[in-house]
């Protein structure tokens, strides 16, 4: 029997911009149906890290595996196109477009052939607004524009719309900084909602609190150093 692999995993991972190091000698791994928090204060290297998975950057030494083999993401569409998809702290959201178009944005359901095809929008609302039930989000009005929402009800949206695309591995990159309680609260509930479907999760953050209540496994860096970990 084939023993079970990280879905995306970073092995002894070195990163210098210039004379600069940023990471040294990092190894973390994310699991399929697992939260893996990456923790430490700012400076630490976790957005490096983050930026190499996402297929920002490439290391300057060891590999990242994609399913246990060595991989090299050309960009972040490439690292989507595989099953990799970034949720950053801008959302990359339209503020003016609706939720539902802010959600199918780029993978559009289509009708027609040829020089007729055309975005469906009643299939658009459709996939929308099921992803969004499945994953308990609350909206009164799939109409209603992006910039409405509240900071935790966007963030879900973010977050919904890389499970749409197929992502098995989805990184989180502080999806709680400058949120209430009660919006915080709902972010962290869709976090648990992705890890129950199966998918990897990358958490960023620098909130002992948040690592210590949701993560199965934590990395905390200092310094681009590994300092700590706990988990199996």
């Amino acid at each position: 029997m084939t023993a079970p692999l990280p879905v995306l995993a970073a092995a002894h991972v070195t990163h210098r911009f210039g004379a600069v190091t940023a990471l040294e000698d990092v190894s973390v791994d994310i699991w399929p149906g697992e939260i893996t928090c990456l923790l430490g204060d700012n400076g630490a290297g976790k957005s490096t890290l983050s930026n190499l998975f996402s297929g920002v950057y490439a290391p300057t030494e060891g590999s990242i595996l994609l399913d246990g083999a060595s991989v090299r993401f050309a960009s972040p569409r490439d690292a989507l196109a595989r099953g990799v998809a970034t949720v950053y702290q801008n959302l990359a959201l339209v503020p003016l477009l609706s939720v539902w178009r802010n959600f199918i944005l780029g993978a559009e359901p289509t009708v027609g052939r040829g020089l007729l095809r055309r975005m469906d929008p009643a299939r658009c609302r459709e996939v929308a607004l099921g992803q969004l039930a499945a994953l308990g989000i609350p909206l009164a009005d799939p109409e209603q524009p992006v910039a409405t929402l509240s900071g935790g009800q966007r963030q879900a949206v973010a977050i919904a719309r890389a499970l749409h695309r197929r992502a098995r591995c989805v990184i989180l990159d502080e999806p709680t900084a400058a949120l209430g309680v009660a919006q915080r609260a709902l972010v962290l509930d869709v976090i648990r909602r992705v890890r129950a479907q199966g998918v990897g999760v990358l958490l960023v953050t620098h909130d002992p609190a948040i690592a210590e209540s949701l993560a199965d496994r934590t990395t905390v860096l200092e310094r681009g150093r590994v300092k700590a970990r706990r988990g199996p």
